[in-house]
């Protein structure tokens, strides 16, 4: 009779030559109380209640130690009596077999940083409590855990379970009923679930989650097949580079909302501005139509497909839709709007101080393209394709503004070497000025 979770032992027959031989190993408390002797020094002895007690408290101090307790009893079979859930009785108790089942050493790092990243880590187990409870432990650094069993699951009425698991860290005894309810009690209380596990009594809750997740080398087939993603090395670290890659798209996401829409608002301020001084803009149709096509495309797509930077991995676990494009996305789209409008402000003043009208729309012009893509350098690093975009952008803002005829049908003219200082100081200007407020920005952590 195989072990499973109605039935918490393994139960075989056989022949040896003695007659036939009832052998029995499971959980401790289900094979203890069916034992009515032990072996002792090579006799058989009583064991009544007192006893029981305490070869159960030897196996809770095997299963605090970490390790996985199967109690083994035998005992003769009459002639003719069959293998049967009520022949599982009257037992000698042989002794425990203690299994230790050794931890990965990069399972603790790898919790750790799912912490970090807001991720709450609940174990759902068959061993015993103080098993699960010890192992939760080692991983977790030692940390005070909270455990629960899943017969305590089954005191709890649906909103009762909700208020537990904001608490709890390992529920054992767990049966694949209780990982199903308890999946759905955290997808109930809003919570996105993902769900990992190799065996058949994981796939049901695999399914279930939002992310199912199962162990390509040693999952099950019905594990692997109820799963959305399969572990090809069957490592942890693996999901944390995977949930790293995601957070690092709404990163980029963020960034290139703020480089399109933060970008587009400091235009209008700088426009809005200009004509409240003047009564005229400072940008020609044609002159916003060109900011848009040197500053929206190639340096926003770069900005959205670059790779995440080295060494940012700390800073991307703290990424997510809730915080990259919340306050954080606000603050970053203010920020760059205002550094733009400052930038293109100081030149294109500067320059009508010096000039004509002309020459200074056309400084604010080149300010206005400048300060945007000196924002998506910073924004980019060391990015090649960042690079590329900001500095073939700049490249045709040169070539547009000093060649004659195209730059007077964008409605500019070509510059001398003060015009071009005065952009280029504007742009260092703004971006100093970018430099000081942008610690006061939230960052997705705060938010």
């Amino acid at each position: 009779m195989p072990f499973k979770h109605a039935r918490p032992y393994h139960a075989t027959s056989g022949s040896t030559e003695r007659g036939a031989l009832l052998s029995v190993k499971g959980v401790p408390e289900h094979v203890l109380p069916r034992c009515g002797q032990r072996r002792s020094n090579g006799s058989l002895v009583g064991l009544d209640a007192a006893g029981r007690r305490e070869l159960a408290a030897t196996a809770g101090e095997l299963a605090a130690s970490g390790h996985r307790v199967l109690a083994v009893a035998e005992r003769a079979m009459r002639a003719g009596e069959a293998l049967s859930d009520e022949a599982v009785n009257d037992l000698v108790f042989v002794g425990f077999v203690a299994l230790a089942d050794l931890l990965r050493f990069e399972a603790a790092p790898a919790t750790a940083r799912l912490h970090q990243a807001g991720v709450h880590t609940v174990m759902l187990t068959g061993d015993h409590p103080a098993t699960a409870g010890a192992v939760a432990s080692s991983v977790s650094g030692g940390a005070h855990l909270t455990v629960h069993t899943g017969s305590e699951l089954d005191d709890l009425d649906d909103t009762e379970l909700e208020g537990l698991l904001s608490k709890v860290d390992v529920i054992a005894r767990c049966s694949p009923h209780h990982k199903v309810r308890t999946v759905q009690a955290f997808q109930r209380s809003g919570r996105v679930v993902a769900m990992t596990g190799d065996g058949a009594n994981d796939a049901p809750a695999i399914r279930l989650a939002d992310v199912g997740i199962a162990l390509g080398r040693r999952g099950t087939p019905a594990a692997t097949a109820a799963a959305d993603l399969v572990l090809g090395d069957d490592r942890l670290e693996t999901i944390v580079a995977a949930l790293t890659e995601g957070r690092a798209m709404w990163a980029s996401v963020r960034t290139a909302l703020a480089v399109l829409i933060g970008g587009n608002l400091g235009e209008v301020a700088f426009g809005v501005l200009g004509s409240a001084l003047t009564g005229s803009t400072p940008l020609t149709a044609r002159q916003i139509m060109l900011v848009n096509l040197l500053t929206d495309l190639a340096p926003a797509v770069a900005i959205a497909v670059r790779a995440p930077a080295e060494g940012t991995d700390e800073d991307l676990l703290r990424e997510g839709p809730g915080s990259s494009l919340g306050a954080a996305l606000t603050d970053e789209m203010v920020l760059r709007g205002l550094t733009t409008a400052l930038g293109a402000g100081f030149a294109w003043g500067a320059a009508r101080l010096t000039g004509t009208r002309r020459r200074a729309g056309t400084v604010g012009l080149v300010s206005l393209v400048g300060t945007q893509l000196a924002q998506t350098l910073v924004a980019g690093g060391l990015d090649r394709t960042a690079l590329l975009a900001a500095f073939g952008s700049a490249a045709a803002l040169v070539g547009v503004v000093q060649t004659p005829g195209v730059s007077q049908f964008f409605g500019s003219t070509p510059l001398g070497p003060l015009a071009w200082s005065i952009a280029l100081w504007s742009v260092t200007a703004a971006m100093l000025v970018n430099a000081v407020l942008r610690p006061l920005a939230t960052t997705p952590d705060d938010g």
